[in-house]
């Protein structure tokens, strides 16, 4: 969620600053929906939106702003969270989306900046559509990550049944290589992996198949509140149809599609970068024009 501010609110609400231990009842209200939990007492603003968050996460897109309302009794009405305001008693608030949505501006620096590479194994060679071509940028993705010192988070879908990443991928120096049956990416070691990242803002992915694996991954990512670039001639499926639509509907939801070229030259951002050359050269060895980018 890329901001829910507590607002200056006159008057007090339903809960008011207070002691003591347990938990309270507490009413979660977003958009058509409420849901009974409870908090525990004391708990002040973080906690309330952590909680919005495992309940109502699938639901919220994290590129608009929202402000958590108490309801007030004595207004019969809600009213902006008050600040410093504690739950130690039982009531009601909601989570409301400001109608302004956030401009998803994409910029890109290797600090912040992960690789996910997803499940580029050998059995989906002869399946998807591309994949000698969604190798080569995979690879070259690959190479212009250990040259930025970018970290590079590798899944491998059942691979006892699929096989591993396919030769063609240097995979030296990833961060993480990991089996899963899940589909999306997002899995306790791979969230793990990335708290012990100090900074990170953006997730660039490729990698197959894009209406599956590719899609579920973004949205648990941007679900989580982090900015998803999607590498357009580095991801496939099996039908351009399936490929194609999840592009758009990505795309609707505030990822961003784009290129590997547009990556690694964004990622440098400047001619006098120390890595340029070598960056420039990667790009220079570009796979051949494969008809991905007309399918987009």
């Amino acid at each position: 969620m890329a901001a829910a501010e507590p607002g200056a609110a006159p008057g007090g609400g339903g809960c008011a600053p207070g002691g003591g231990g347990g938990s309270v009842p507490v009413l979660f209200c977003f958009s058509v929906f409420a849901r009974p939990s409870s908090v525990p007492h004391g708990a002040g603003y973080e906690l309330l939106i952590q909680k919005f968050l495992s309940l109502y996460g699938d639901q919220i897109d994290m590129h608009r702003k929202f402000v958590v309302q108490l309801f007030a009794e004595e207004w019969s009405q809600y009213i902006d969270l008050p600040k410093g305001f504690l739950v130690n008693e039982r009531c009601k608030v909601r989570l409301v989306p400001l109608q302004i949505q956030i401009t998803t501006l994409g910029n890109l620096t290797p600090s912040s900046t992960v690789f996910f590479c997803c499940d580029m194994q050998e059995r989906f060679r002869p399946a998807i559509k591309y994949f000698g071509d969604i190798i080569s940028v995979g690879q070259r993705l690959l190479q212009g990550a250990r040259l930025l010192g970018i970290p590079v988070i590798v899944t491998e879908q059942y691979p006892k049944g699929l096989g591993s990443t396919v030769q063609e991928i240097d995979l030296t120096g990833a961060k993480l290589v990991l089996p899963k049956t899940k589909f999306s990416m997002v899995l306790p070691e791979v969230e793990a992996a990335l708290a012990e990242i100090p900074g990170v803002r953006s997730v660039v992915l490729f990698g197959v198949e894009t209406h599956v694996c590719i899609q579920q991954t973004a949205l648990e990512l941007i679900g989580r509140g982090l900015e998803v670039h999607i590498v357009a001639d580095a991801t496939s499926s099996r039908s351009m149809m399936d490929r194609m639509f999840a592009l758009e509907r990505l795309a609707r939801t505030g990822i961003i599609v784009t290129t590997s070229e547009a990556i690694l030259l964004q990622l440098v951002a400047d001619k006098e970068h120390p890595k340029f050359k070598e960056i420039q050269n990667l790009i220079k060895a570009s796979a051949p024009e494969s008809g991905l980018l007309s399918k987009v």
